[in-house]
């Protein structure tokens, strides 16, 4: 699937309400520390986002120059404001900290 199948084919499976409530229901419970909601909420999108990088063939680069940031592109065009949350923050740096391990390991 290209990008464009994978966008319409989440926005299909959760509709716009659903979407959006997702997003401010996290923005709520990380700014109260709701742990138990949050884990809940960020199990649905990983979930989501494993879909994602399944459908985009998607792989670690060795280099960061190759890093491939269509996944995460593809969640903030169906989860509006989804950029804003810890979660997408926490999926920048596990992708660059493995970049930084595999480096590593490749160099060594």
């Amino acid at each position: 699937m290209n990008k464009e199948q994978i966008i319409d084919f989440l926005k299909q499976q959760y509709p716009r309400d659903v979407r959006k409530q997702l997003v401010k229901s996290i923005l709520s419970n990380e700014k109260e520390k709701n742990k138990d909601e949050l884990q809940s909420q960020y199990m649905i999108l990983g979930q989501i986002f494993s879909y994602v990088l399944k459908e985009c063939n998607w792989s670690m680069p060795t280099k960061s120059e190759e890093l491939d940031s269509t996944p995460l592109e593809i969640m903030i065009e169906v989860f509006p404001k989804i950029d804003t949350t810890k979660w997408f923050e926490e999926q920048l740096l596990m992708t660059k900290q493995n970049i930084t391990l595999q480096m590593n390991n490749y160099l060594s």
